[in-house]
């Protein structure tokens, strides 16, 4: 890998890893490469745990009380039926927005947290 570093992955607090890990499996077709309880972690079907592109879920004892500082970007050409289906796995849409050439759609998954859909055109 050599000097510097490389994005590996983006952990995520929560109240009950499990139940959050579960919503994400389904949104990103994921799977879980180890849960110890406390600790969850997903990635792409055949990527290893050293092999980067996952998301964590770390239990932390409070509830998510305000704005996320970070959140992760997911894009797709299909903005409007990906919204549909994160809806109807429990996320929540929390509004629309558009610049020229770029749209998004900010949700909430169902802990709280705050992520993207994005449309781009080319």
């Amino acid at each position: 890998m050599g000097d510097g570093i490389v994005f590996a992955g983006v952990t995520i607090d929560s109240n009950d890893p499990a139940e959050l890990a579960g919503f994400w499996r389904a949104a990103l077709g994921y799977v879980t490469l180890a849960d110890t309880g406390d600790y969850v972690m997903i990635a792409p079907p055949g990527v290893g745990i050293g092999d980067g592109r996952y998301v964590a879920f770390q239990r932390v004892p409070e509830f998510k009380v305000a704005k996320n500082r970070v959140h992760i970007d997911f894009q797709t050409s299909t903005r409007a039926a990906e919204v549909a289906r994160l809806t109807g796995l429990g996320a929540e849409v929390v509004g629309e927005h558009a610049l020229p050439g770029f749209t998004w759609t900010v949700l909430r998954d169902p802990h709280g947290n705050e992520f993207c859909v994005v449309s781009a055109e080319s």
